[in-house]
């Protein structure tokens, strides 16, 4: 019974064995659920919608082949429309069945200009004699978008390249999100697109089976072995015992004759008294038991070493099957075994942010935000250094720019002028974008160097004029080291530039510069003197002081009879950027121009620069007859309150520079 017992042990335990192999094997179902995107019409853009990676549950990883690099970005959908409003373009949907559809969209017409006082969509496309590319014209005649590389825009949430062929693991685009492929903008885009989903294809009950089927191998070794050693007892050799004796009964000495007993009596005592020292070695009686003690000896030590060999032997089959079961275990990956405990993660509670109806989406991300500051100083820095002033002009507009020409031209004439210092890109502490769908669109940033102390804090606006345009910096300043950013609106959410004619400031942002300029001319006589705080007071008194110091300069060389000096403050000719912060305010970037002249009183009179070697280097000259006007330009930011506040306008940022120095003719 035990020989049954163990084949169907064995029998049982090649059936689970087999099953558990078998679903990993031949029953185990696809990984992955593929999706090839035919295109019959190639065109230099593909833009894939949202919904076409969403067709299918799961996280879905994007494979596109083709010849040479290939380039993909995400965006939004609305900004990616608008890049590509004057271009031939693919557009992969889903239709109402859940099925890809590829739509041939032809470039749209160049826009009509907009009524006087009337926005252009952000959709419109730009005007056919506008350069597209930055640095890349297309050829005359041509499609105005070819030749427009989409790498390296500002417009793109994130992009990535790659030689031949892309994969993109775990494509998991966001709301409002739709994805660009391309090559070179000028050749057409690769159309071998192929988009796979991952299937469940876990066998959980594989493990568990070949772990049964291994305990039912080793229950069905240790049956065999227990049923051969039952066997091998049952046919083994058997010594055959003495037959029975005849039945004895005790012998009544007393009714023995005396004589005949006095014998049996002596005989008895004799032999117990000397019976080993007179019995015969060669006795039947001594072989006998000579037999009878080898074959008890014999017999133990054979039923030890059969024991010996016996437990030996069950180690021996019991090691196989352990090896085997360890051997299977081992070999079951995760997707072999249940899963037990693993519950979704509980999301942790946020503050409950409420956003305007119909609010538009912010300009920039945090990280596309960094990325663009990044893309900005680095640009900066290998233009300082080649002194490349059309290299610069690709990031610096405005104010910034103007700074920027003066001090190359400076360092052209005096190579020891000091390169302008690098915007740190370390910390990029706020980002307050503009929520806006149309162009151009403004954000602020403030950042900050985490590895030199001695860099000050930097707060800056950006400005992208269209879709094809990259950012540019407009102004830019130092903080102050007692000025503290006003709460501002989180970066998702984004904020909206006020008016310049805004009556909800306790100042117009338009008529920001030119109060401040009246408590530089005027000081405490100004009717605004009240209107600022004490930071922004001590940085007009700084520039009453310049002035008098070139008076005194005057003075001490004694040109004060021969020579005057006039001096006048105004706004710029750039508008002013107002953002709205938290507390119904807004930060106020505002240019002032300062002009000083100094002129001679007296025909025989000359201006002579002397140790001034910046107004020498600007004006190729040494001495003027009709005097000398330099120019200096201030970029400064405000913390504007709201109208019903009591607060004063603070200084934020503030940054002087030199524009010009000319010669009157």
């Amino acid at each position: 019974m035990r020989f049954v017992w163990a084949v169907v042990a064995f029998v049982l335990a090649t059936v689970l064995i087999g099953a558990g192999i078998a679903q990993r094997t031949i029953f185990v179902g696809p990984d992955a659920q593929q999706l090839q995107v035919e295109i019959d019409d190639p065109a230099p853009f593909v833009l894939m919608d949202r919904e076409v990676l969403r067709s299918q549950p799961g996280r879905p990883t994007l494979l596109i082949r083709g010849q040479g690099e290939i380039f993909a970005a995400y965006g939004r959908t609305a900004d990616m429309e608008a890049w590509l409003a004057d271009s031939d373009y693919n557009h992969v949907s889903v239709d109402d069945a859940g099925k890809p559809k590829v739509t041939a969209v032809e470039a749209s017409a160049p826009a009509e200009e907009p009524a006087e006082g009337e926005e252009p969509p952000a959709e419109a496309a730009p005007p056919a004699e506008e350069t597209p590319a930055e640095g890349e014209a297309p050829a005359e005649g041509d499609d105005p978008a070819a030749g427009r590389n989409p790498a390296g825009s500002d417009l793109w949430l994130d992009s990535f390249s790659e030689q031949d062929a892309l994969i993109s693991d775990e494509m998991q685009l966001p709301e409002g999100v739709s994805l660009l492929i391309a090559q070179d903008g000028t050749a057409d885009a690769p159309d071998n697109i192929v988009v796979s989903w991952p299937l469940d294809n876990n066998t959980p009950l594989a493990g568990p089976l070949m772990v049964a089927g291994a305990l039912a191998l080793l229950a069905g070794l240790v049956m065999y072995v227990l049923a051969i050693r039952h066997q091998r007892r049952g046919r083994g050799p058997r010594r055959k015992g003495p037959g029975p004796l005849p039945a004895t009964e005790p012998i009544e000495l007393a009714a023995i004759p005396p004589s005949e007993r006095a014998a049996i009596e002596g005989t008895s005592g004799r032999a117990r008294s000397g019976a080993d020292a007179t019995r015969d070695p060669a006795s039947p009686d001594d072989i006998e038991d000579a037999e009878i003690v080898d074959e008890k000896k014999e017999s133990d030590t054979k039923s030890s070493m059969r024991a010996s060999r016996l437990t030996r032997r069950r180690r021996l089959l019991a090691l196989p099957a352990l090896g085997l079961t360890a051997l299977l275990a081992a070999g079951c990956s995760a997707e072999s075994w249940p899963q037990f405990g693993a519950a979704s993660p509980t999301p942790s509670p946020t503050a409950t942010v409420i956003a305007p109806e119909n609010q538009k989406p912010p300009a920039v991300t945090e990280s596309q935000a960094a990325r663009i500051l990044k893309k900005i100083s680095d640009t900066l820095v290998e233009a300082d250094t080649a002194l490349d002033i059309e290299l610069a002009k690709t990031r610096l507009d405005g104010a910034a720019l103007s700074a920027r020409t003066t001090e190359y031209a400076l360092r052209t004439a005096l190579p020891e002028t000091p390169l302008p210092a690098a915007i740190p890109t370390d910390d990029v502490e706020v980002v307050l974008p503009e929520a806006t769908d149309r162009w151009p669109r403004t954000v602020l940033l403030l950042s900050k160097s985490t590895g030199d102390d001695t860099v000050p804090p930097v707060i800056l606006t950006m400005t992208q004029q269209d879709p094809w345009s990259n950012y540019k910096v407009t102004n830019i300043a130092e903080m102050q080291a007692s000025s503290k950013v006003p709460d501002l609106a989180a970066p998702w959410l984004g904020t909206s530039l006020v008016p310049a004619d805004s009556a909800f400031l306790s100042m117009a942002p338009g008529e920001l510069a030119t109060a401040f300029a009246d408590v530089v001319d005027a000081g405490e006589a100004s009717a605004s003197y009240g209107l600022f705080d004490e930071l922004s007071l001590a940085l007009a008194t700084s520039i009453r002081d310049s002035r008098q110091a070139v008076v005194q300069t005057l003075a001490d060389n004694g040109a004060a009879a021969t020579s005057q000096t006039a001096f006048d403050i105004v706004p710029s000719d750039s508008a002013p950027v107002s953002m709205t912060t938290l507390d119904s305010g807004a930060i106020v970037a505002v240019s002032l121009i300062d002009k000083e002249t100094v002129t001679p009183t007296s025909a025989d009179a000359v201006i002579r620069f002397g140790d001034n070697a910046q107004a020498k280097a600007l004006t190729g000259v040494t001495e003027s007859a009709k005097g000398v006007e330099t120019t200096y330009e201030f970029q400064l930011f405000f913390a504007v309150p709201a109208q019903s506040s009591t607060e004063q306008i603070r200084l934020l940022a503030a940054r002087q520079d030199l524009l010009s120095v000319q010669v009157i003719k």
